[in-house]
This record gives structure tokens, sequence and C-alpha cells, in this order.
């Protein structure tokens, strides 16, 4: 799967265009900083507006849509760029493993499921990636800009069960989506996901193996096909059991997630210590942070497939490098 950065062919993609994308998505976070700015300065502005009429001109007010609309425009122009760019990476990053397997499919199509691992997995694998790692990536860089400014916002501003501590609003993001990852990562554990994922592969693998033998062979009978298929239905049906339980979880506490900034900046909003546009600025900070903190609980449903591609392509090389190493040892012998 890494031949993409050892092979000279692929040298120039895989590190060259691990620099673009990585600086790409950091000028994102950057221009993401100024629209938080913006916040802050529009939603004063309206405060102002609405507390005292015609204390600001429409020609303000146009300009502070407008600031807005060219931040956006660049943010958008960069995010499709760095997708379409990311899409291509991927793309070539599958080809070195497609290539590879062709090169040894010889060894490689007695094991069951060559076909799927080299089709279907390879697909899976750069599509996840594709939205997985630079999400990933962003989340990182998000928390490296936005935490300095979360800490700075946070200064003289009383926080509920924190009082004006500077730290507060950061560690309050930071227990509660640590403490809903640590929750998924139990559930995902204790109902086996990655398990139940690989296990339906393994049985989807088998039943569509049969049915291209069936298609040659008439020898086949259809209570094997029923057989076989019997078992992808009942993996099917285990699974979705499991998944429900798993997004009970999820789901209470992506909801519950929309308020915990408003909770916790309670006693300033009450005593009315804070303009309008630092309320923006600060809840706008903190979910970011929060976001980013919360990148495995976000992500994991799409982690627990990754995870399961992972381990069905690893064991697949692995039984490749297995079958080369016993042809040469009976070349030797």
């Amino acid at each position: 799967m890494y031949k993409f950065f050892t092979n000279k062919k692929w040298f120039l993609w895989a590190y060259l265009g691990s620099f673009v994308i990585l600086t790409s998505l950091w000028v994102s976070v950057q221009i993401d900083v100024k629209i938080n700015e913006w916040f802050g300065e529009f939603y004063d502005m309206i405060q102002k507006a609405l507390g005292t009429p015609n204390a600001i001109t429409m020609s303000e007010y146009l300009d502070g849509l407008y600031s807005f609309g060219k931040l956006a425009a660049l943010w958008i122009v960069l995010g499709l760029a760095t997708s379409f760019l990311t899409s291509h990476f991927l793309f070539r990053w599958r080809t070195s493993m497609v290539e590879w397997y062709h090169s040894v499919f010889d060894k490689a199509r007695t094991i069951e499921g060559a076909s799927q691992r080299v089709q279907e997995d390879t697909i899976k694998f750069s599509r996840i990636l594709e939205s997985l790692g630079t999400s990933f990536i962003e989340s990182i860089m998000v928390l490296i800009e936005f935490f300095p400014l979360l800490m700075g916002l946070s200064i003289g501003i009383p926080i509920l069960w924190f009082g004006d501590w500077q730290y507060s609003l950061v560690v309050g993001a930071f227990l509660w989506a640590v403490g809903g990852t640590i929750l998924m990562i139990i559930l995902a554990y204790l109902l086996r996901l990655v398990g139940i994922e690989y296990d339906l592969q393994k049985r989807e693998a088998a039943y569509r193996k049969i049915l291209v033998i069936a298609e040659d062979d008439g020898t086949v009978r259809p209570k094997t096909l029923e057989e076989l298929f019997d078992g992808v239905r009942k993996i099917n049906y285990k699974s979705y059991l499991r998944y429900l339980y798993f997004n009970i979880g999820r789901l209470a506490y992506l909801q519950a997630n929309v308020l915990v900034g408003y909770i916790l900046l309670a006693p300033a909003i009450v005593a009315g210590v804070m303009t309008l546009g630092v309320m923006q600025q600060i809840l706008r900070a903190f979910g970011r942070v929060e976001g980013s903190l919360q990148y495995l609980f976000k992500a994991w449903p799409t982690i627990i497939e990754l995870a399961s591609v992972y381990r069905r392509l690893r064991e697949f090389e692995y039984k490749i490098n297995k079958s080369i190493k016993e042809s040469e040892l009976d070349q030797t012998t």
C-alpha cells in the first residue's frame, strides 16, 4: 500500500502533491480565522444598528457583506482546487497499488476475494482517505490556529463552572470532545464494529466468488448459493442492529453538542459583559476547536470502514508476499 511513497515513478505526486495539498489546507484555515474576525466586527455593527436607529449607514452595512463575500469566494475556490488535487493524488496512489497487484496477480488470483481486493477495496481505500485524510489534517491546523484565539477571547469572560479562568473555554471544549470520543470508542469496542465490518466483507466476497464460478460451472447447486446468501443476510442484520445501538449514543451526543457553547457562556450572557460580536466570535471559535477535537467522534463510522479495508488489504498483501517467498524457495530447491 505504501509503494506510492517509495517508488521513484510516483515521487513528484507523492511528495510535491502532499506539500501542495498541505499548503492549500493551511491557507484555508487562515481564511477561516479572518472570517471569524469578520463575525465579531459585523455583529458588533448589527448590535450598534439595532440599539441606535441610523447609527450606521447603508454603505457601511454593504461593505461588511462585501468583505465576507470576498473571503467566502476565496475559501470556496481554494476548497474546490484542494478537492480536485486530492482526488488526483489519491487516484495515483490507488494506481500504484493496482499496478503492483497486476504484476503479481498470477500469485494473487488463488487467494479468496482477490478480484474484490484489487478492484473494490482499492476504490474504497482511496475514496475514504480522500474525505478522511484531508479533514484530519485540517482539524490539526484548525486547533493550532483557533486554540490561542479562543484563549484570547476567554480573558475576562465568566464561564459556567470555571469562572473567568483564561483557559476555561479551551478546557471545556476539550473535556466535552474527549468525553464524547471516549464514549464512541467504548461503544465501538463493545459492539465489535470493526470486526463486524470485516466479517461482512468476507461473507460478501465468498458469495460473490461462487456467483462468478456459477456463471461458467453448471454443477454449482442453487442450495450452495442460498446457504452463502443466508450467511450474508445474517451478518447484515447483525450489523444493522449494532449500528442502531451505536447511533443512539452518537446522535444523542451530537444534538447535545449544539447547546454546549451557550451553556458555558450562560453567566457572561446573563451578566451582559460582552457584545454580540464577541459572543459570535467566541461561539464560532469554540465550535471550531470543539469540532477539531471531536474529529474521531464524528468520523468514527468512516474510520471503522477504513480500518476494515486496511485490514483486508494488509492480509491480502501478506498472502501475496508469502506466496512469492514460497515460489522462490521452490525454485532454489
